[in-house]
């Protein structure tokens, strides 16, 4: 058995080489683009608490908002100072205490016990116990909960066994590594069992949790307000100091359209603001009235899964053609700015795990990929830009969603191929649409990207088990790619863990079963009398507690 008081998932010195390795590739490193931010260096001390309203910016009114049940980003923004975790992880990779006072892992990976703080209460003045944590477990994995991502996030979950009041054992069917990351994040954040049983399925209107703010009230669509929690006296070693927070109250309002979102800040009807078009972060930046916050994402890469069971992406060599005919920096740069590294694998640079050996796998190089295709058959042979084989066009269907820049992004993608001779037709549709043809495979391209502080994403979306129904949108079905993202899951010895990825994405690179196209980075702006606004690890998620107003 494995005595673990915090758990190190990286050294400062890989988080160092991350850092350079996603700055590096591009001409000139965008040094707006750190792996994590704050308003306020660590050290700072936070005045007594003195009030104040925040007003933060969404960008996204997701359809549900119960972390347990539903799965977008959005949801985190708030909820993250609504519920604590059983872990924390710092902004080095490194796990801390939070409702667990300590851990162990027993030697076969199959079971975590945790050893609980006594000293904590819900919202609604339940206590927090063994038996909380077990019912939020169970809740999770019960099917009638209808999971959309949590439950994913148990990995083989077994069960979870009370030991006494304050110390409990989760049981999985085989180790799974990525538990601890898991744990600490909202998704599995611990609910008041009492509100969960009282509210049923309008739980999500009327959520209690721990941690150092109280959800007042939610108008989907509106807003959501929350107030600062006056007994909350158990911060994790992550923050600057214990008691309440400084913020009385703190409103979120959405702000769906993205020209609204700088106008909103300048106007005074936000204080924060997340994912600021690039052309305003540029205005912002040069006003000291604004600070300038990019966070970078860790997870999954803007890229385009290549279809390999359509022609023409069945042949490697034109997925690989495809790969040496896209001029990824210019296409960031001109849509991105400064404000976005170029991608190069299925990782981006700031994910834990992140094999810097795929760097300069596919260089931009137009003539290559004409040789490429010519190699495969494909030639002009009337003359009129577009290559033909066996009397067939060589060209691309794509399906594009409208959010994240991927159409301006396909725009230019469309002329970079056209120059080699590869016609590519695209269609926006609709997020349920574009999951439907997906997963009936009527694409040759379609792009995705998601955030995940751990590398067990890429199970997600090259494991054969989800090429038919799942995320394996390449609809690859590699038995040598498979093992690896099995062993990568299983796998305790984090050493060994960065080497099975590595050769994981290598291998995805190798068969060019997607074109990477940026890093991803969420540029967040704020007011200057904003201070101590730092993001978690994974980017997405503002830590409120240390935040104050500079009067």
């Amino acid at each position: 058995m494995k005595s673990i008081k915090s758990l190190k998932l990286i050294t400062t010195t890989l988080i160092l080489i991350l850092i350079a390795t996603a700055c590096g590739p591009t001409s000139e490193p965008p040094t707006a683009v750190p792996t994590s931010i704050g308003g306020e260096s660590p050290a700072t001390e936070v005045p007594a608490p003195g009030g104040g309203k925040l007003i933060y910016g969404l960008t996204l009114a997701p359809s549900g908002i119960d972390p347990h049940v539903n799965a977008s980003s959005e949801l985190g923004i708030p909820l993250t100072s609504v519920y604590d975790t059983l872990v924390w992880q710092d902004l080095n990779g490194e796990f801390v205490p939070g409702l667990a006072e300590s851990w162990e892992i027993s030697d076969d990976g199959l079971t975590y016990t945790f050893h609980l703080r006594d000293d904590v209460v819900f919202h609604d003045g339940t206590p927090f116990n063994a038996q909380a944590v077990k019912f939020n477990l169970d809740r999770i994995a019960d099917p009638v909960t209808k999971s959309q991502k949590a439950v994913f996030m148990l990995g083989p979950y077994e069960s979870t066994e009370i030991v006494d009041a304050y110390t409990l054992q989760v049981h999985f069917k085989e180790p799974y590594a990525p538990f601890l990351d898991s744990a600490s994040q909202v998704y599995l954040g611990i609910a008041s069992p009492t509100a969960v049983e009282k509210w049923g399925a309008d739980y999500q209107l009327h959520q209690i949790g721990t941690g150092p703010f109280i959800i007042k009230e939610y108008s989907p669509r509106d807003h959501l307000t929350l107030v600062r929690n006056p007994d909350y006296n158990w911060a994790p070693t992550i923050f600057n100091h214990q008691g309440p927070a400084d913020l009385e109250e703190i409103e979120f309002r959405f702000f769906i359209e993205p020209a609204t979102r700088a106008l909103a800040l300048e106007g005074g009807e936000a204080d924060v603001m997340g994912e600021i078009p690039p052309h305003d972060a540029e205005r912002l930046a040069e006003d000291p009235a604004f600070t300038l916050l990019p966070v970078a994402i860790p997870g999954q890469s803007l890229q385009f899964f290549l279809n390999t069971e359509k022609a023409p992406t069945d042949d490697l060599q034109v997925r690989q053609a495809i790969n040496y005919a896209t001029d990824k920096e210019a296409i960031t740069k001109a849509i991105f700015k400064e404000y976005s590294p170029v991608a190069h694998g299925p990782l981006d640079a700031f994910t834990i795990g992140y094999d810097e050996g795929v760097v300069g796998m596919y260089k931009y190089d137009p003539a290559k990929a004409e040789t490429l295709l010519e190699e495969a058959g494909w030639v002009d042979s009337d003359g009129d830009g577009i290559r033909e084989k066996d009397g067939q066009p060589l060209k691309l269907e794509a399906y594009l969603m409208s959010w994240g820049y991927i159409p301006e992004v396909a725009q230019l993608l469309q002329a970079h191929l056209k120059t080699v001779g590869i016609e590519m037709e695209s269609q926006v549709v609709a997020y349920p649409a574009a999951l439907e043809a997906a997963r009936e495979g009527k694409h040759n391209l379609i792009p995705f990207s998601l955030s995940s502080s751990d590398p067990d994403i890429l199970r997600t979306f090259f494991h054969s088990s989800n090429a038919d129904s799942g995320f394996n949108w390449s609809k690859v079905r590699d038995p040598k790619l498979d093992e690896l993202l099995e062993n990568g899951a299983r796998t305790l010895d984090l050493d060994r863990r960065r080497a099975l990825y590595a050769e994981t994405q290598q291998l995805i690179m190798a068969e060019a079963l997607i074109l990477p196209i940026r890093d991803y980075v969420n540029v967040n702006a704020a007011n200057a009398k904003v201070k101590g606004l730092r993001y978690d690890l994974r980017g997405w998620f503002p830590w409120l507690y240390d935040v104050y107003l500079e009067k």
